[in-house]
């Protein structure tokens, strides 16, 4: 599995964290930055992220700002993209039970590092249920 994860200053070290943890699960990571908590803007990095999942680059995708509004939001401009703010491991499972979020976001200045990793195993170990979701889940590719 690939996974693109980009953030801005706020979700630097969150990324970082995130990154190894991914990384110790044996999964590639495709980082698209940024390197540093210098002061950026999250939508170059949540839109670089973005794209590298709806293009197929990257499997799937988490991006990390100061709260996880802005970057997710940016995410989601992009066509095909799923992005769930994911603040506590059950939205993180439902973001892919029902929704098949292709990407998750989190809040790097609210989101404790081990709350983190519990939500990204979450999302990454739930399967999409499909059914009556799937027909929902068309319907949002489709907007």
């Amino acid at each position: 599995m690939n996974i693109a994860i980009a953030s801005d200053h706020g979700g630097f070290k969150l990324k970082e964290q995130i990154t190894d943890h991914l990384i110790k699960r044996g999964i590639s990571v495709m980082n698209l930055g940024t390197d540093s908590e210098e002061s950026v803007d999250y939508p170059i990095y949540g839109k670089a992220c973005a794209e590298a999942v709806a293009s197929g680059a990257a499997e799937l995708g988490i991006v990390v700002c100061g709260s996880g509004i802005g970057i997710s939001i940016a995410a989601n401009k992009v066509n095909k993209i799923r992005c769930g703010l994911c603040t506590s491991v059950e939205m993180a499972h439902l973001a892919k039970q029902h929704n098949n979020a292709n990407m998750i976001a989190l809040g790097g200045r609210i989101t404790e590092p081990e709350l983190a990793f519990k939500i990204v195993d979450e999302w990454l170990d739930t399967e999409f249920e499909g059914g009556r979701h799937k027909r929902r889940v068309d319907m949002l590719d489709n907007l």
